[in-house]
Order: structure tokens, then sequence, then C-alpha cells
């Protein structure tokens, strides 16, 4: 079994892959009268497939919205397992840009991992700030909360429910990554989402939670803010400042070695970089296997 099913409320699932780790993604899946919101897809053509399956067992029928909460290949690489005349991919608007740009890089980091059929499938619509859903007696509002893990992130928000899915806004037993995104950004976003008063929240990798994990999240980012300051004030690398930190708590998250990314982020910002900016990714990936002892570790 690739995922677990875990329902949330009524007509409302997490679909949720252990343990959580590098493109090992939770997803969504929101049953209404005659149209299911499928909340992002998974890593390769295997768990997509499965995913689907679990899809099919909660509502047969031809007719569903994928929402893709970010354009990163964990979360997109298995949409073309779901399209087709009756499924309706939507996106941010800065999504497809992203995808085609990217395609299928993800996966060179990991080619030991049987990615197997995942062409890049573009939305068919976009959103830029938000949209609204009616799924029968279910209302379903897509919320762009700015730049935070990437520059188009979307998350799904069911208010009569109270059920967040946050998509990689959140880690649940593992560390946020915003390299690609902004710090001061997710950290702006993540108040937001407070506000919304949600009692369940789905987060993009990880156990099911409530508010909780967005405060842990906020409580992490700060303390990487605090890191930055301190070691661009003693002249250091983003490296240097990741290998003296005391991680504390932290130090028990899955893929700790993401520290490193966030700092070179939270540099990159203290110089008065843009939020999304771009950052050249490949560096800081190399900085992170070096901090990680080795070859970070996925098992999708």
């Amino acid at each position: 079994m690739w995922g677990t099913v875990e329902t949330v409320a009524d007509g409302v699932h997490a679909y949720v892959q252990e343990p959580g780790g590098w493109c090992v993604n939770n997803a969504g899946i929101v049953v209404g009268e005659d149209t299911v919101l499928v909340v992002d897809t998974a890593a390769t053509e295997r768990r997509a497939r499965a995913l689907r399956d679990a899809v099919d067992a909660l509502a047969p029928g031809p007719r569903r919205i994928v929402v893709s909460t970010h354009h990163h290949g964990d979360h997109t690489f298995g949409n073309h397992v779901f399209s087709g005349p009756h499924t309706l991919l939507v996106s941010h608007a800065a999504g497809p840009a992203e995808l085609v740009r990217k395609g299928t890089a993800l996966q060179s980091m990991w080619p030991h991992v049987e990615w197997g059929s995942t062409p890049v499938v573009l939305p068919a619509l976009t959103v830029r700030d938000g949209a609204t859903l009616r799924l029968g007696g279910i209302t379903a509002e897509l919320i762009h909360p700015g730049v935070a893990h990437t520059s188009d992130d979307l998350v799904v928000w069911l208010p009569e429910q109270r059920v967040l899915f946050a998509g990689d806004l959140v880690f649940s037993g593992a560390a946020p990554f915003v390299l690609m995104g902004s710090l001061a950004g997710s950290l702006a976003a993540l108040a937001r989402l407070r506000r919304l008063d949600p009692l369940v929240v789905v987060g993009g990798h990880g156990p099911v939670g409530g508010p909780e994990l967005l405060a842990f999240t906020e409580e992490y980012l700060r303390w990487v803010a605090g890191l930055a300051e301190k070691g661009l004030a003693d002249g250091l690398t983003p490296l240097e400042t990741a290998e003296r930190a005391d991680e504390g708590a932290f130090a028990a998250l899955l893929d700790r070695e993401r520290l490193v990314g966030n700092l070179h982020r939270a540099y990159h910002e203290a110089a008065g970089g843009a939020p999304g900016a771009r950052i050249e990714s490949a560096p800081a990936m190399r900085e992170m296997v070096a901090f990680h002892g080795g070859p970070l570790r996925c098992l999708a």
C-alpha cells in the first residue's frame, strides 16, 4: 500500500504517504455531489495510480478537478494519470512556466527511484489570487497566500469543515523548505492561514494535524531567520552557519539538511533579495548533501 486514506470530515479525506520525506507527499480527496476535487497527485507513476485507485474507491465517476498546490514534481508528476476529457487541472498562474522550465529535472537527483512515465501536463485553468469551487454541498476556496514555499503556491480551504490543505507551506515532522520561495513570505502566509482558524491541517508531507503545525512551522522559520542574522554578523556561509547551529528539537526532523537551503534564502533576503527571486539551486543542494554527509534519502 502506497498511501493511507484518512477521513478528516464528511466527504473530506487526506491521502497520507509515510514517512513524508523527499518526494513522498500527501494529497487530498474532497467528494462532492457530482465532482471530486483532488489536491495534488504524486511523484511517481505507481504512486499516482495508487492515489487514483483510492479516489475511484471513494467516488467512482469521471468528473475530477485536480488542483496543484505548487509546481514541484512530487506534487505534479502524477497529473497525467488523472488527465482526460472529464478532468480539469488547475494551478496558480505562475505554475505552467515553472513546469515547463523544470520539466522532470528533479528525477536526476534520485536515479534509483522507479519514476515510471511522468510526462509534464500543463493545467487547463490557472488562477492568480484565488477562486471558489462549489462541489455540491462543499465549498472549496483556492487561496494564493503570496510567495512562500514557491511563487505559485495555492492552498485549499474548506471553510464549513475548517479543513486546510496547506501544500508545502507546512511539513509535518519534516523540515520546511523555502529555498525556492521566501522565508519572510512564508511567515506572512502562515499568519494569514492561522487567521482562517483551521481545525484540521493537511500539510504537503507528514502526518495530519491541527493548527499546531502552523505554529511549529513559524517557530522553525523564525529560528532560521535568527541563525541567518548571526551567521551574517559572524561572516559565515550558510553551510558554516548550519554546521555550527544548535538544532535542538529540530534535529529530529526528517530531511534536516534543508536547513542549508533555507539559510541560502534567508541570506538572500537579508541582502535585499526579492521574495521568490531565483537562487541557483544546484550549489545549495550540493551543500545540503555535504551537511547530510552523503546522498539525500528519497523513498519515493
